[in-house]
């Protein structure tokens, strides 16, 4: 017996070292070098986005850049990155993780959530189930994976973090306690440096004291996530693992650029915005969704970043309307001269195109007017693209 007897059976798989493991599959020359996936240093790219085991033992961190990294290891092999091939390979995975249950959630590329619950009289225990997965992962996939075991998915995440390479580690009722609650409550799951600093001022420093905190002090530091938080850190965490394949309406469509020189002036800002703009546009209006609140996000040359959002009169999918209101936020919010290394243009607080919207007809039936008949243009200019090319219609403002 243990203390999960009669519980739900949740699993957490993460593949270790995803990018590189996957590189490492060709190369086994590299199998005793330390090994990393970076970017495109030429374009401004130059970050780590994976290491092997051997370089993150040299202190080689994801996201520092490559001449951080250098420092650190100066026998460091870089490899360039293949998107596709890891997309690919992550879909392999979770067919092996299908053949024992339906409700396969991802949670990146390179984790998904399982429940096997209804799976054990087929293939035994939760245990069980994460070693037959983590055996068949290495030997048909050629990568490894560590995996979590709880009655909830958030007990589940953090143990797959606990232990790697290639792990089983239970997270039951008894046993979570005693591992995670000492812990720094950065490690807590979804709490981010922003949030560790909030939380560490008001005196909750670890994740015991986060599972022991008083709900009206989160709600009041961190609003209504805060008492979400607690809760799962005490293993309340309820939430169903989806069956693979299902999926929430989107919440939000963005497009970002970070540039490879820095953007000076307004007239240079806005030519590089509008592109960001139409993509927005494009896929609201292939989605079948209107906003009714833009966002635009600029990140500076020494990464500071700013996040502005303009809440509209009418929801639109309208790329002529996202534009103005994104350079509306521009104006009101950046000094003309001040360089920007990254815009993002954001479409938030999503409704369905069909969903009648309640307006005040006298004030506002010319503007919806307007931006009816532009979004009907622009959804033929998108029919157009489709067929004969994206630069078969182009607009005015885009030609140099």
């Amino acid at each position: 017996m243990t203390s999960m007897d009669g519980d739900r059976v949740i699993l957490h798989c993460d593949c270790n070292n995803f990018f590189a493991s996957v590189e490492l599959r060709t190369r086994p020359d590299l199998k005793d070098s330390p090994v990393a996936v970076a970017g495109d240093t030429d374009n401004r790219h130059g970050i780590i986005l994976a290491k092997n085991m051997i370089a993150k033992r040299f202190g080689v961190k994801t996201a520092e850049t490559v001449w951080q990294a250098r420092a650190k290891c100066p026998g460091l092999v870089l490899l360039p990155p293949h998107h596709a091939l890891y997309g690919q390979v992550s879909r392999e995975i979770n067919r092996i993780y299908l053949s024992v249950t339906d409700q396969v959630e991802p949670f990146s590329v390179d984790e998904s959530w399982l429940d096997v619950t209804a799976s054990r009289s087929l293939f035994g225990s939760g245990v069980e189930i994460a070693d037959l997965l983590r055996k068949r992962v290495r030997e048909e996939i050629g990568i490894t994976i560590s995996v979590g075991v709880s009655f909830n998915k958030t007990w589940a995440k953090m143990g797959s973090d606990y232990r790697k390479p290639d792990a089983t580690t239970v997270m039951d009722r008894e046993t979570a306690p005693k591992i995670l609650f000492p812990q720094p409550i950065e490690n807590m799951l979804f709490v981010g440096s922003s949030a560790a600093q909030v939380l560490r001022r008001n005196g909750i420093l670890t994740i015991g004291d986060l599972a022991a905190a008083s709900p009206v002090l989160l709600s009041s530091i961190l609003g209504k996530s805060g008492a979400a938080l607690s809760a799962a850190a005490r293993g309340e965490d309820m939430s169903p693992v989806r069956v693979y394949g299902d999926t929430d309406p989107a919440r939000s469509v963005s497009h970002a650029c970070t540039f490879p020189s820095d953007l000076v002036g307004r007239d240079a800002c806005t030519r590089e915005l509008l592109p960001l703009c139409e993509a927005v546009g494009t896929r609201l209006r292939k989605m079948g969704l209107r906003c009714r609140t833009v966002q635009l996000q600029i990140k500076s040359p020494d990464l500071k970043v700013i996040s502005r959002q303009r809440t509209l009169s009418l929801p639109t999918a309208s790329t002529d309307r996202i534009f103005r209101e994104v350079c509306a936020i521009l104006r009101d919010s950046w000094p003309e001269q001040k360089p920007v290394r990254l815009f993002s243009v954001g479409a938030e607080n999503l409704i369905s195109d069909q969903e009648d919207i309640p307006v005040q007809l006298s004030l506002l039936d010319d503007a919806e007017e307007k931006d009816e008949k532009r979004e009907r243009l622009e959804a033929a200019v998108d029919r157009l693209r489709d067929r004969f090319g994206r630069d078969s219609v182009m607009r005015g403002q885009t030609k140099h």
